[in-house]
């Protein structure tokens, strides 16, 4: 189930359970006659559509009532057979399907998969989310990235329990007024859950329906959105079930019609697709056009581990701003890489009793969707005189190793104080008591 600017290519992989239905849109219901799912009856078996009939099909021309519901039959038959078999398509209510769609924008379906079960066993219902404190909540949704979708999580469940009685809307107007919520993931909910005839688009759904038409322009430009949201609304108003027809949308652009190499011969939509009768080099991988790609803004970590007596120093991030309210390791920022000069005047400030050793212990990079990150990670000396660990507050602690978990925290900071713990000594990981 991809989301708007998610990668679905590393969830191609993920296991598939045949079905005879969808668990909550109802069951699929056959294709009468002998055509073959994705087959148009008439059509021979041995060509795929293409030639100078699909390129003059491609020009302009409406899909017909009856191409959008073959289109939608074959769509609902495949997803029957290959739907995956993944935690928020068990069991499903309304308030699970809230969660996994935060969950899901911009995260794979690989990274959601495990935190899933675990989110909802601590927060089985909006109330219960609620009333949980910023460290519940992010450490329940560690692993996940973009932690302001958590706290817009936890602000529609406190709209849920106070203004809808705890239940989760039905309508899509209706789920669009929490927060979080946008067009999208209140047609997901919509059509999914209770059956509503709500159109979804993603980046999935954007690109099947681009190759589906053979539509070569941009997708992301104003023209390009309102085309592909119409053309999914023409579609979900053909299909037996919208909420079957959205999840299949969904899942073929996660697992066959995928980015860079689409799989056409397992293609249910094969005989319709218009793209596929292109003759040029490249289609339909070519379609739609790719966005530029994204510059990121260099930053530069250096991470300093003060670790003694089986306990590291840590501090949380600002309220705002990238990782924010997590905790990491005591670090400096900067643009621009520091040398060794920097980092020590930079402790003097704020790890009074500490200094950075000569040389980093390891460097790795991280990538956000908007920054190209160098984390160095230091070891942090005692002085002779003077010393750091007394200088603790609420946004600075002395955490036991063992226990690191307890602390919500990014990935690449929690890789960083891996590095660190695994490079130190013995000694100065064993925990000698109370600090």
């Amino acid at each position: 189930m991809a989301r708007p600017h998610e990668n679905p290519s590393p969830d191609a992989a993920a296991p598939r359970v045949r079905r005879t239905g969808h668990p909550v849109g109802g069951t699929v219901p056959a294709i009468t006659g002998a055509a073959a799912p994705g087959v148009v009856p008439g059509r021979s078996r041995g060509g795929s559509g293409g030639g100078a009939g699909a390129v003059a099909r491609s020009r302009g021309i409406p899909p017909t009532d009856a191409r959008n519901r073959r289109i939608s039959d074959a769509l609902e038959a495949w997803f029957a057979r290959e739907a995956r078999d993944l935690p928020w398509r068990r069991g499903r209510t309304a308030w699970s399907a809230l969660v996994a769609e935060l969950m899901l924008q911009q995260t794979q379906v690989s990274r959601v998969v495990p935190a899933f079960d675990r989110f909802m066993a601590r927060f089985p219902a909006p109330a219960d989310l609620a009333r949980a404190d910023d460290e519940t909540l992010l450490t329940h949704w560690a692993g996940l990235g973009y932690y302001r979708r958590a706290r817009l999580l936890r602000a529609a469940a406190a709209h849920i329990d106070a203004v809808c009685g705890g239940t989760v809307p039905r309508d899509a107007s209706a789920l669009r007024r929490l927060p979080g919520v946008g067009r999208y993931t209140a047609g997901a909910i919509a059509s999914i859950v209770f059956g509503a005839r709500e159109a979804i688009v993603d980046g999935n759904v954007t690109r099947v329906l681009a190759r589906l038409e053979a539509r070569r322009e941009r997708a992301d430009d104003d023209a390009g959105v309102r085309w592909t949201w119409a053309r999914a609304e023409s579609l979900v108003r053909a299909s037996a079930s919208p909420g079957v027809f959205n999840e299949a949308l969904m899942e073929l652009g996660a697992t066959v019609c995928t980015r860079a190499q689409p799989a056409c011969t397992a293609c249910p939509l094969r005989r319709e697709c218009r793209a596929a009768g292109l003759e040029d080099a490249g289609a339909p991988a070519s379609i739609p056009p790719p966005k530029p790609a994204a510059v990121r803004r260099p930053l530069h970590i250096d991470a300093v581990a003060v670790i003694e007596r089986g306990r590291i120093l840590l501090e949380r991030r600002p309220e705002s701003g990238l990782w924010a309210g997590l905790w990491q390791m005591p670090a400096r920022e900067s643009a621009k890489a520091g040398g060794h000069d920097a980092l020590l005047r930079w402790t003097r400030d704020h790890l009074p009793g500490w200094r950075p050793a000569a040389a980093p212990l390891h460097a790795f990079p991280h990538a956000t969707t908007h920054r190209a990150v160098v984390i160095r990670v230091w070891r942090g000396e005692r002085q002779a005189t003077g010393s750091g660990r007394d200088r603790v507050s609420s946004d600075r602690v002395w955490q036991r190793l063992t226990v690191l978990d307890e602390r919500p925290m990014s990935s690449a900071h929690r890789r960083a104080i891996e590095h660190a713990v695994a490079l130190l000594p013995a000694g100065t990981r064993r925990d000698r008591g109370s600090a």
